[in-house]
């Protein structure tokens, strides 16, 4: 019998005995980093939680019994070992970009048909999760990594997203990659039944982005996290300000975390940090009002972690939290009192 207590299982999720077969929730790793335009190395991000949550503790104040939650990491392989091949054709693009020069037309080429392939795959082991009766989640990678996993959730069901960002992620192809990092908004948008977004610490952004905000037919809301912390300087509590961000909400929720959201002393090493940003208790805070306002969290993903213990560390305690929340909105924990 399992014992919470005791020293958790190395190379398993947060140390638990699960495996896939057994779990409720399933965490799918993507290993990708192919279009990122600052910080590399994000593509290792599921192998980094995956070693530091085994040293989780797992009690929570609010949840009854949390580690009753099923839970395991994948092992399908999602074109792992490829992504340092392509990263490397997806820099040489880039280079050319900001020496002012045409892209190599192939290099280009090459790196759309191989994240369309990786979203392709994962799409296919959502849908192949799913439909065992589990929930499937995205651990990335890259923010282009849950594409997938949000067009297999759409072939179902209309649902709205919840996204935690420094960032808009509205540009069209950003730097020609149709699917760039800079672009997964604007392609869940453009592609799905998504019906709304729900913006939460953008604080870094441009003005195209801007433009499709004003000009989408479908509702884009946003939070800027200068409004969040004027707001707050002029008295209006984070309680309150929760309960406007879950207004814009419906009733079945994706939560998508890319974690600069975060303030960056959380997740210096991500991909690209922003100064400002929400603090840790704040951000699960937002999510459990989520939860008890009666919504649903179907799936969500974690994605943008950098290649360092502490990175890991803060985002293996995000995934944990995210994953027992939506356990209790699935009706799988329960909390407190």
């Amino acid at each position: 019998m399992y014992n919470p207590s005791e020293v958790g299982k190395k190379g398993s999720i947060f140390g638990l005995p699960y495996s896939e077969k057994e779990a409720d929730i399933v965490f799918i790793p993507v290993h990708l980093d192919v279009t990122v335009s600052y910080g590399q190395g994000t593509a290792k991000a599921p192998d980094y939680i995956l070693d530091e949550s085994s040293q989780l503790d797992l009690s929570l104040n609010s949840i009854e019994n949390p580690w009753e939650l099923k839970m395991a990491m994948s092992d399908r392989l999602v074109l792992k070992n490829q992504n340092e091949i392509y990263r490397g054709r997806a820099l040489n693009v880039i280079k050319s970009l900001e020496a002012g020069k045409n892209p190599d037309s192939d290099h280009l080429r090459y790196v759309n048909e191989y994240c369309e392939k990786v979203h392709e795959r994962v799409e296919e082991a959502a849908v192949t999760i799913a439909e065992k009766g589990k929930i499937p989640c995205v651990v990335g990678g890259d923010h282009s990594s849950p594409l997938g996993l949000i067009r297999a959730l759409t072939r179902s069901e209309s649902f709205g997203i919840l996204q935690i960002d420094a960032h808009m992620d509205l540009r069209s192809a950003y730097e020609g990659f149709i699917y760039s990092h800079a672009s997964i908004m604007f392609n869940v948008i453009k592609e799905g039944k998504v019906s709304s977004l729900t913006q939460v610490g953008i604080r870094d952004y441009c003005e195209e982005e801007e433009v499709f905000v004003k000009q989408s037919k479908k509702p884009i809301h946003v939070f800027y996290d200068e409004a969040i912390y004027r707001a707050g300087i002029n008295g209006i509590n984070w309680i309150v300000q929760v309960d406007q961000i879950i207004e814009t909400l419906p009733d079945q929720v994706y939560v998508s975390f890319d974690v600069d959201g975060l303030d960056p002393s959380l997740c210096p090493n991500t991909g690209t940090p922003v100064p400002g940003g929400l603090q840790f208790n704040d951000t699960i805070y937002l999510v459990e009002q989520v939860v008890r306002s009666g919504r649903q969290i179907i799936g969500f993903d974690v994605c943008e972690t950098g290649k360092s213990a502490w990175d890991a560390n803060v985002a293996s305690r995000v995934l944990y939290r995210l994953a027992v929340l939506t356990g209790v909105s699935n009706g799988l924990l329960k909390f407190k009192g």
